[in-house]
């Protein structure tokens, strides 16, 4: 049965334009990180933290950032080298279907596994309860890195997709719901959005009273998702320094500088992108999150082409755009999106949308649930995921808007 009026299917869909953003470029090249990370194990106040023989647990999650591996091999260089036993533990909550197994072959993809890294790599998923928020909640917290000598959390430090406050996505996150493993993941969810960073501040203030933490790794990413800064920053003044990395971070967000479109076709999602599969903050689309505090561009429909391979079948996120392929349909792992988005409580975030054949057919779909659009000319912006946005591809219809913003630079069709 045909789904599209046969002038729908004849209407040719406009050639696309590649365009360049630009934003501030400065970042540390990727054979500077090891030896940044190496001094900022070494500088005063966190040196004095590690002692000889100590077991420390590495607290390592789920994101996909740029020199991972690199930034984990160097803290475990460095922390051997000063006496201590290293040991990887994983803090991703909920994800990996929240088994050992699924959360072993994440960490895996990245390439943290023992054999690379020398280390002993632990997933189990036995938690400890610490106590509990004023509230009432209780507190569960990773078993092995609770009984390690020290704990180092390394973690990326960003604005977040569900929540907005002081603290957001990093450190002090990764140890109340990465840390947590899925006890403490879903206990945490079941707070309101709107409280979320007072919820994460309280919860980690008390992690840090009765874990062992000594000190995290904070990494800092550009718009071209670039290492931008790595900081060691101590237990002591964590919560308080994070505040002030969060808007270091906002700073340096990508986002699309035109200021409409009718369609916008996002090329990709994935749990290496972003923790939600997508940044709401580029594309305005979230189940909870309400405010958005980064310019997005006007638009009626939204198109999905495909899940990324690192995601491992867990397109949580897909439930929010309008039209997806059956390419993003068939690679679906329902178990592992379901674990993520009922310990997230976002169950829309894993609806299936409409679903077609083929990109284009995609396209024209969406195009025509749009109102008051000029058919023979539409808006559409193409981007790749909400990570990359350096280039970008914008129909015809735009080409007005992209000469008007001398940040923005026409490289060809």
């Amino acid at each position: 049965m045909p789904i599209l009026l046969k002038e729908d299917l004849k209407r040719p869909l406009p050639k696309m334009i590649t365009v360049r953003q630009q934003f501030n470029e400065e970042h540390l090249e990727d054979d500077e990180v090891k030896n940044v990370v190496r001094g900022q194990l070494k500088k005063d106040g966190i040196r004095t933290l590690v002692k000889p023989g100590m077991r420390i647990a590495v607290a390592v999650g789920s994101r996909g950032i740029r020199n991972l591996y690199a930034i984990v091999e160097s803290v475990i260089e460095t922390l051997k080298e000063m006496g201590a036993a290293p040991f990887i533990v994983s803090a991703m909550g909920s994800h990996g279907n929240g088994t050992e197994e699924g959360q072993r072959e994440v960490l895996a993809g990245y390439g943290i596994t023992e054999k690379n890294l020398g280390v002993p790599v632990v997933t189990t998923v036995d938690t400890v309860h610490l106590g509990s928020c004023a509230n009432g909640r209780p507190i569960w917290f990773d078993r092995a890195a609770y009984e390690a000598d020290l704990i180092v959390p390394v973690n990326r430090v960003k604005l977040h997709t569900d929540f907005v406050g002081p603290l957001q996505s990093g450190l002090c996150k990764m140890l109340v719901i990465g840390l947590g493993n899925h006890k403490g993941c879903s206990a945490v969810h079941e707070e309101s959005p709107e409280t979320f960073a007072q919820v994460i501040e309280e919860t980690a203030s008390v992690i840090l009273e009765k874990a062992p933490v000594g000190f995290g790794v904070a990494i800092l990413e550009n718009a071209y998702d670039r290492t931008y800064a790595i900081e060691a920053v101590p237990a002591q003044n964590l919560i308080e320094r994070e505040k002030e990395l969060v808007q270091i971070a906002k700073g340096n967000m990508p986002y699309i500088m035109l200021p409409e479109a009718d369609v916008i076709v996002c090329e990709t999602i994935g749990k290496d992108i972003s923790g939600a599969g997508f940044d709401p903050n580029i594309l305005g689309r979230s189940s909870v999150l309400k405010t958005f505090v980064l310019h997005i561009p006007r638009y009626q429909r939204l198109v999905l082409l495909d899940v990324s391979e690192a995601s491992h079948g867990n397109g949580i996120g897909v439930g929010l755009f309008d039209v997806i392929t059956k390419k993003v349909a068939d690679q679906l792992d329902l178990e592992a999106m379901y674990a993520n988005a009922i310990a997230c409580n976002c169950l829309g975030d894993a609806s299936i949308p409409c679903t077609v054949e083929d990109e284009d057919t995609a396209i024209r779909v969406a195009l025509k649930c749009c109102r008051n659009v000029n058919r023979d000319d539409p808006k559409i912006i193409r981007i790749k995921n909400t990570l990359h946005l350096e280039y970008i591809e914008v129909s015809p219809a735009l080409l007005d808007d992209v000469k008007n913003n001398p940040r923005l630079e026409i490289v060809g069709e």
